[in-house]
């Protein structure tokens, strides 16, 4: 295989390696995990065919196939570098995954009417796979719910979620507004920890098998005319955060976090890029002051305004 070939980030991956001689290390430095880096290593030297690190060496220890590979890496990846970008950020999609819960109606309908000639996609993730679908660069920011392991992400907390309890309808609890851990004694409380897999445990409930305790927007995704849900006092409320990798902070993800902080469309780039192409007013600016020049139009002398 010709290393001309070799996908540039991959290229740099390796280059992070070869010059710590420290998988851990350097899986730090570029913000993405130990075990990624590893992956992309073998599948490396399995598309050239050869070994680039001495088997089993402690620490990391390049053989002359990695040092060569090493050799030319400078020249490779400074040679991409000044390619010009093949599109231009604004015909880049941006891809935003959402976990169950969580509704972005408001936020993709401010981004296209700020910037309708960048696609934006809105991808459904699974609770499970929150953190695997921006490791994995599926998505290029995801709306996670806390905890997540922030190593290489960015995160801002947005909102917190009460918990509420679900019970059916004709149930004792129904009757109150806000229900306490003390008056679920004797319930039994159904495991609701997986939140992808919410459907069945509500089936449960509606079934009459016990109660369960749910973030309060799962709570009304789910929403039945048999079940009810009251809010649960004395339980840790969840969070959601926008999450997305550290080493890859775009332009058009930073004007996505914008929004959703409530940035004013006067402060985003979409002012400036409204400007470039609404047609300039001073033509008929002046042109109202000729109509009423010739019509014999007078003004009274401003009062000159002393400094």
């Amino acid at each position: 295989m010709n290393p001309e070939s070799i996908d540039v980030t991959r290229l740099r991956w390796f280059v992070a390696v070869a010059e710590e001689l420290h998988f851990a290390r350097a899986a730090k430095s570029l913000h993405i995990s130990r075990q990624k880096l590893s992956h992309t290593v073998i599948d490396l030297e399995q598309e050239l065919g050869t070994k680039l690190f001495v088997p089993g060496a402690q620490p990391a220890q390049l053989t002359e196939a990695g040092q060569q590979l090493l050799r030319d890496a400078g020249d490779i990846i400074a040679r991409a570098e000044e390619k010009p970008a093949p599109m231009a950020a604004e015909d880049v999609a941006l891809r935003v995954g959402f976990v169950p819960g969580v509704t972005v109606s408001k936020w993709t309908r401010i981004w296209s009417e700020r910037f309708p000639n960048t696609p934006l996609e809105m991808l459904p993730i699974p609770m499970a796979e929150q953190l695997t679908a921006l490791r994995d660069e599926r998505v290029d920011a995801c709306f996670v719910r806390l905890p997540i392991d922030r190593e290489g992400l960015s995160a801002i907390p947005l909102y917190r979620e009460l918990p509420v309890v679900v019970v059916p309808k004709d149930h004792t609890l129904s009757i109150f507004e806000q229900v306490g851990m003390g008056d679920l004694e004797g319930e039994r409380i159904q495991d609701s920890s997986d939140i992808d897999a919410i459907a069945g445990t509500i089936e449960l409930v509606a079934a009459g098998v016990g109660v369960a305790i749910v973030p309060h927007s799962i709570a009304r995704l789910y929403a039945r005319r048999d079940l009810v849900y009251r809010t649960m006092m004395g339980v840790p409320a969840t969070e959601i955060a926008l999450a997305w990798p550290a080493a890859h902070t775009t332009e058009l993800i930073e004007e996505f976090v914008g929004i959703v902080r409530g940035r004013s469309e006067h402060s985003s780039r979409a002012q400036a890029q409204r400007k470039k192409t609404e047609p300039k007013k001073t033509t008929a600016k002046r042109s109202t002051r000729n109509v009423a020049k010739n019509a014999g139009a007078k003004k009274k002398p401003a009062k000159r305004r002393g400094r």
